[in-house]
């Protein structure tokens, strides 16, 4: 099973992104969302969803239009997949920055992995259980050297992790 891990789309995703997210099993969307399109966007694959809000998912900055759809996104969310459990939230409430990853770890200890966003910074932190993991930006905001998302690949047998990062220029 593949699973589609991206944050951090600020209102827009990126194309090669969401090809990447056609071709997997299920997504998840990790906040700052930006708005509802993004999710259409995403639904549209067939594919399920799933979103968390981010620090930047409130009605001031989401289209009008759109914000009514905000009250159908948790703070975190829990998947029980192949060979383990998979913890999504945004991040932002996880301070200070240099022990974000310890303290998600101690808030999630019986997860395989957990998912964050947050910082626009791909992080793949695999050094001990549960791994921590951020695929970056998938828009266009601050992607530090371009919009990115990761391919985990689920089994009773193992998981692994595939980074997928794009150029800034198309």
């Amino acid at each position: 099973m593949k699973v589609c891990l991206l944050s951090d789309t600020h209102g827009h995703l990126d194309d090669r992104i969401l090809r990447i997210a056609q071709d997997c099993n299920c997504i998840l969307h990790a906040g700052d969302i930006g708005g509802a399109e993004v999710l259409r966007q995403l639904e549209q694959t067939r594919r399920s969803v799933t979103a968390v809000f981010g620090n930047n998912d409130v009605p001031s900055k989401w289209p009008e239009q759109e914000r009514g759809e905000l009250a159908s996104l948790c703070e975190s969310a829990i998947l029980d997949l192949p060979g383990g459990r998979l913890v999504i939230e945004h991040g932002h409430r996880v301070n200070p920055v240099v022990q974000r990853h310890a303290k998600l770890r101690k808030r999630h200890p019986d997860a395989r992995a957990i998912v964050y966003g947050h910082s626009h910074r791909l992080s793949i932190d695999q050094e001990k259980r549960p791994w921590v993991l951020n695929p970056g930006a998938a828009g266009r905001s601050r992607t530090f050297g371009g919009p990115s998302c990761l391919v985990l690949t689920v089994s009773t047998r193992g998981w692994k992790v595939r980074v997928h990062r794009f150029s800034t220029g198309k």
